[in-house]
């Protein structure tokens, strides 16, 4: 069975809202994959694709420019650190390799000061330099959310999950930030996002892994 509007509602009235999440900037290749499978972590309330890294003012899909594809997190640091997720970053992709379109490399944004420091504890933590990996580390200037028909893919494509966020008369900006969406998502995308989670899904693998 499928979560039900008024499940979708009460989750999302529920969720820390901006002034208890802090927010995660990366890209790992094409967005949709990683917008699915960080959503379904604990802790991370919100997830969103688009476009980051660049020069160009705007970019789109069609006419990215120097941009990369990205995703950025809301997470709930009593739940998740910042260190917890570039574990996951790091264990996601080579820090040996990279690609050379730039649309699809791997990067580690850092937003602020405690998430620079972060990053510089996890790399030497685990034997990493700056300067002697493949990934990019950069400053982010600024994020540009990509087209609606890319935010929360896996789930636009799951029609019985997304046809409740439709009945919920949710429009996409609020389907983007959603964070009944993010999990959802995750589902769709054949993650587990745990039973604790009141969205209806539990004991109802009906979506094909992937």
């Amino acid at each position: 069975m499928s979560p039900t509007p008024n499940q979708i509602e009460v989750f999302d009235r529920d969720a820390p809202g901006s002034d208890a999440t802090e927010t995660a900037t990366f890209a790992l290749g094409c967005f949709w994959g990683p917008d699915a499978q960080f959503g379904a972590l604990d802790g991370v309330v919100r997830t969103r694709v688009g476009y980051a890294g660049g020069t160009a003012v705007d970019p789109t899909y069609h006419d990215l420019g120097d941009h990369t594809e990205a995703f950025q997190v809301d997470y709930d640091p009593d739940v998740q650190s910042f260190g917890d997720l570039l574990d996951l970053v790091f264990r996601s992709h080579d820090p040996n390799q990279q690609t050379r379109k730039t649309q699809y490399q791997n990067i580690v944004f850092v937003a602020t000061a405690d998430q620079r420091g972060a990053l510089t504890d996890y790399l030497e933590s685990n034997g990493y330099t700056a300067d002697g990996i493949a990934t990019r580390i950069e400053q982010l200037s600024r994020f540009y959310p990509a087209e609606d028909y890319h935010q929360k893919y896996s789930l636009r494509n799951e029609q019985p999950l997304f046809r409740t966020f439709e009945q919920a008369g949710y429009d996409d900006e609020e389907l983007r930030e959603s964070p009944a969406a993010a999990k959802l998502n995750a589902y769709a995308a054949g993650h587990e996002i745990g039973d604790d989670h009141d969205l209806g899904t539990a004991d109802n693998r009906t979506v094909h892994s992937t």
